[in-house]
This record gives C-alpha cells, structure tokens and sequence, in this order.
C-alpha cells in the first residue's frame, strides 16, 4: 500500500472575500480545485495574526497553550521587557514532529515562527523573522548553500514593506512570491518527503500596502489611481504560480491550501494610551511635545493603573499590587476593573460617536489554558477594521493613519480554506477552525490524535 502525501500551501493573510468571490475569474486553478474538491472559511484564533496563528494551525493548540499572543510579548512582569518571538519559544510540538517520531520525512518552508531552525526528519526553511541570510537559516545546514545556489540572495520577506515608494513594494512582493515558488518546486522535486509545507508572505504584504487603492469603501481610495488593479493582478499571479506548482504533483497526492487569517479594509485606529489617559487610567509625568512610542513615556507609574499596546489587536495590561514593580491595582479590584474596562472600550464610538461594535476578551475566556504573560485584555477594535495605536501625543483617541507606517489594510478573523485529493471533504464546508488543521494533518498521514490537541480533525469530525 502507497504511503499517503500531503502538501500544505499557505499563503498568508489571503482574503477568501477576493480568492472566492471578487476575483475567483482570475484565479482559475484555484477556482477548479475548489469546485472538485472542498473550501470554506476557516476561522482564525484570537488574536488573528502571523504569530501566532500558523503555530496554532501546526500544533492544533490555541495561543494560550503556545503562550504566544504576538510577534512581541512580556518576558516579565516589568514595564518594558518585550520580547521578540523566536521557534525557541515554541513548547508544543508541530506536526512534523509527530510525524518524524512516526519514520516520516517532512520538508517544511518560511513557517512561522521558525526561526532559528530546529532539527527534524527532512529538511526547513526558516521564516520571515530570520535576521539575514549570514545566518544559518536552514536545517540541515549545508541546505542554506544549496538554497543560495539557485537563488542567490534568499528572500524572508519585503523589508520595510510599509513604505510610500509603492512601486518598489510592489515589486518586492511579486519577487518575493516567485522566488517562494521557485524554492518550493526544488524542494518537492529534489529532496524526499511524505509532508510539504511552505508559507509565502506575499499576499500580507500586498494587503497592507495597496488595500486602499483597490477598494472604493476606503477611506484613502482614489478612483483612477495607478495602483487600482494591484490587487487582482497580484492573485492572478499568484494563481499562475500555484498552477505550475500543482503541475509537479501526483494525482494522488493530497492538497490544503490555507491562509492564516484574512483581510479586510483598515477604517483608522484608536490610540489605546491616549484613550486611557483621557480615562485617569494611566498617568504621565509629563506629555510629550511629539507622538512618542509607550516606551519613550515619563510614565508615574505610582498613578497609573493600565496600559496598552499598539498592533493590529489591542493589548491592555494592568498595573497589579504585587506582580508589577510599581503595582497600583489591589488583586480584589481586578476583576471589577477588567469588567469596567470591557464596558467602557465595548462602549467606544468613533470620533462621530457612531458604534464600532468592539469586543474586549479576557484571556481565560478564550483559551483553555494561560501560559507566559497574557495580556489583561485582549481588544479587536471595531471588528478588526480599526487597529491598536499605542503612541501617544496625538490629542485624539481617533487616527486615520498608522503610527509606524503606511498600512492600509487589517486582519479579518477568516481566511481561506481548500483541499483537494481528500477523501470525505466535498463540497463547501462550514464550521472550520484554525486549530483543527494540525489534527487533520495528522489523520491524513495515519497517525493517532495526541491527547494534547485541542481541536477535532475536519475529517470525520
């Protein structure tokens, strides 16, 4: 009997919205596998971003358990001490582990967080975090001079991505993709394997920097600008790539094609530390003549009862009696301050006063366990249309750009999911969860559901 084959193309941030219904014309190939096979929307975790959600996908575990809830996150319980995430963080087992405990080969590609590499039965690639190419960026080794090779110069990622010289972003995108493809079709071609993975960068950073141009719901959209079609261009491109890849595959080889979370248009930000300084939450000795980041703050930390963090989500800490240095929030008044928090940030209007609709979550309501230092609150602004803005000096709570950057787009809570060559998914699927991929993988190569998995596998669930 033939050992099964899987093979995971992840395109990171791809919008089902666009993939299956705006411009499902101009991406034939997937198109077809969607109409032979199965897809639907696949719902991400809370908070919806790249760290943590393909780590989630991978282990079948939640943020919580991965005690991830960010590319940056507390080391400790002091005021300034964020780390950035690295594999070395990563406690839970990936799929690939699993699988090379069971004799199977994986070949694994610009996965986050994946830097710095870790051993494995096959061979990897690591992310879009990875420092540079004078690292040691592949496992084994020597891959990095074979990768080099081909290429020449390897790309993680557009550097600098939001950036105004949108003609060179748009390049670096276009770039990045071919040269994800190109790695990946010598890699499935020329090294032995039973699992594929590999993660192209190319659709989020194409979201963030053109979204506005290509949307007349945008706030900054222009009709006639010359960046109007980037985005329907973009995914038939994409499409024309994962053609040829696809090409190189046995019919019997079975295929998942997921995105990590979507997209959807970015209608402004709220400047969470203004906003909680407005509130007498959090006190400064001083304001600052210009927007300055939290961590450039005279913050009295003796006054101050909660912060927060800028980012596509929004994070608020509280300032607690016996766990911070400066700890002003007694542990009786805890919960009743996170509740007054949660009515008053739910309560939160635009600069009209007109409803956002956001919802605040605290991190025991959302994962089954807590591990590192969570934050207090979680905070998805207007349903991800408006992001986190953590600066402060602005004298408004409501901003229409971003504070480190040009960014035009925001994470949605559904991407995409499509799977082809699967015996029992056909058809459009729903009720698909982020953290029942890891699982599925795992059915579909033969091997059992370790008890730690926190999802069902979609097939036969």
């Amino acid at each position: 009997m033939r050992k099964p084959k899987l093979v995971i193309i992840g395109l990171d941030c791809a919008a089902p919205q666009l993939a299956f219904e705006r411009f499902a014309e101009a991406m034939p190939n997937l198109t077809q596998l969607r109409h032979q096979g199965a897809f639907g929307l696949l719902e991400s975790v809370i908070p919806p971003i790249t760290v943590p959600a393909w780590a989630c996908m991978m282990s079948g575990v939640r943020p919580g358990t991965l005690g991830i809830y960010g590319f940056r996150n507390r080391r400790d319980y002091s005021y300034n001490e964020l780390s950035i995430v690295s594999s070395a963080e990563l406690r839970q087992k990936a799929v690939w582990d699993y699988l090379g405990e069971a004799g199977l080969r994986s070949v694994v590609i610009g996965v986050p967080p994946s830097w710095p590499p870790k051993p494995l039965n096959g061979c990897s690639i690591s992310c879009f975090l990875t420092p540079g190419t004078q690292a040691d960026f592949t496992y084994p080794a020597e891959l990095k001079g074979e990768i080099q090779r081909l290429v020449g110069d390897y790309l993680f990622d557009v550097p600098q991505f939001r950036t105004k010289d949108k003609k060179w972003l748009l390049e670096q995108i276009y770039r990045l993709t071919a040269q994800r493809f190109q790695v990946a079709s010598y890699m499935l071609t020329h090294k032995p394997w039973d699992f594929f993975i590999l993660v192209d960068m190319g659709p989020d950073r194409l979201h963030h920097g053109f979204w506005s141009y290509c949307d007349p719901e945008h706030i900054h959209y222009q009709a006639g600008n010359p960046f109007e079609s980037a985005l329907r261009d973009y995914y038939r491109y994409l499409d024309e790539q994962l053609g040829r890849f696809l090409e190189l595959l046995d019919d019997d080889t079975q295929v998942l094609i997921v995105s990590d979370h979507g997209a959807q248009r970015m209608d402004g930000g709220i400047c969470l530390n203004e906003w909680l300084i407005n509130e007498g939450y959090l006190t400064l000795t001083r304001r600052p003549e210009r927007p300055r980041p939290l961590e450039a703050l005279e913050i009295d930390w003796k006054r101050t009862v909660a912060w927060g963090a800028g980012g596509y989500y929004g994070r608020l800490f509280l300032n607690v009696a016996g766990r911070e240095p400066e700890g002003t929030v007694a542990p009786s008044e805890y919960e009743p301050l996170r509740d007054e928090l949660i009515g008053k940030l739910e309560a939160l209007g635009d600069e009209h006063g007109c409803p956002l609709g956001t919802r605040v979550y605290k991190p025991e309501e959302l994962y089954r366990q807590v591990r590192g230092i969570a934050p207090d609150l979680l905070i998805l602004f207007g349903g991800l249309r408006w992001r986190s803005v953590g600066s402060v000096g602005r004298e408004t709570v409501w901003v229409h750009e971003n504070d480190t950057g040009p960014d035009e787009a925001n994470h949605a809570q559904q991407g995409l999911f499509v799977a082809a060559n699967i015996e029992g998914l056909q058809g459009e699927l729903s009720g698909l969860q982020l953290t029942q991929i890891g699982p599925t993988v795992l059915q579909l190569m033969g091997l059992s559901q370790p008890p730690e998995l926190e999802s069902l596998p979609i097939v036969g669930a």
